[in-house]
């Protein structure tokens, strides 16, 4: 088994990479507030080295999400470029519109769907396909509140369009449940899902278009460094594009890649990774300079 390289902060590597694509819940904010250290390393990067892009899983495109990022207190500073899981999904809803489509998540998702030419479906017997960023209320539900409802559409062969791929996010001290649980359940009821957020391909397309508007030329993918918390999201994802990658094992993975010393273990991080077949090249508990 490799174990990934610890390393004590960001400035350890940061001369080897142009381009980070960093992924924002469980790095720099944790939906409550943000955390300066991490702030400060992306700032720091953007100063000396390079350009970051943000490369999240939310489910509304990036635009709509930059308020959220001023209002818990991210600098505009740490970070250059955005992209979203949203911004990579709407491809996918325009293909398949009018519809007419079931729509599952909170209110507050809404602009996923803004100026997209869907018709709306009330539930299965009348769509032509599912739309899912999470649950309507995740403070309360849980993926197995979905299984009767969702049992008829995978029975019917309806696709699923999964908006966010995180399973779970930490919300302050809680966790909660995202739209690729639904996801997941609705797989094991036989249905198809389509994802075009992390771990998949197309928000990376977006992402390293991104990141080479911003140098100007194309981006040497063996100096792009991806950041992330997400096992079967960002470390998955970095793993299949072939990009390099810092695991940031605190935050879900609770003190699981921990030593008794407190500090991280490389081999309980390595293990984490292993149980999904993926590998990071580095691994640390909270991203810092």
């Amino acid at each position: 088994m490799t174990l990934p390289h610890a390393l004590t902060g960001l400035g350890e590597i940061a001369g080897d990479y142009d381009i980070l694509l960093c992924d924002v819940w469980g790095v720099i904010h944790n939906g409550r507030e943000s955390w300066p250290a991490a702030c400060e390393a992306l700032t720091r990067f953007n100063r000396d080295h390079g350009h970051v892009v943000l490369i999240s899983n939310s489910p509304r495109p990036a635009a709509d999400v930059v308020a959220q990022l001023d209002g818990l207190g991210v600098p505009r500073d740490s970070w250059r470029a955005f992209v979203t899981s949203g911004d990579a999904t709407r491809m996918e809803l325009e293909r398949r519109a009018p519809g007419p489509a079931w729509i599952i998540g909170p209110d507050r998702d809404a602009p996923l769907y803004a100026g997209l030419p869907l018709e709306r479906a009330t539930g299965a017997a009348d769509a032509a396909f599912i739309s899912v960023t999470g649950p309507y209320d995740d403070t309360t539900e849980t993926p197995e509140d979905y299984r009767e409802r969702l049992t008829p559409a995978a029975e019917a062969g309806l696709e699923l369009i999964c908006a966010n791929p995180d399973r779970i996010v930490q919300r302050g001290d809680q966790i909660i449940y995202c739209g690729g649980a639904i996801a997941d359940l609705y797989e094991s009821l036989g249905g198809r899902v389509i994802m075009a957020g992390k771990p998949f391909a197309p928000i990376y397309t977006l992402a390293l278009n991104e990141a080479e508007r911003l140098l100007g030329c194309p981006a040497d993918r063996s100096r792009v460094l991806c950041i992330g918390d997400g096992v079967v999201t960002d470390v998955l994802g970095a793993a299949e594009q072939a990009l390099d990658c810092l695991f940031i094992a605190q935050g879900i993975h609770g003190d699981a890649a921990k030593g008794p010393d407190g500090r991280l273990d490389p081999a309980r991080a390595a293990e984490l990774l292993r149980a999904e077949t993926t590998y990071a090249r580095y691994a640390a508990l909270d991203l810092v300079w």
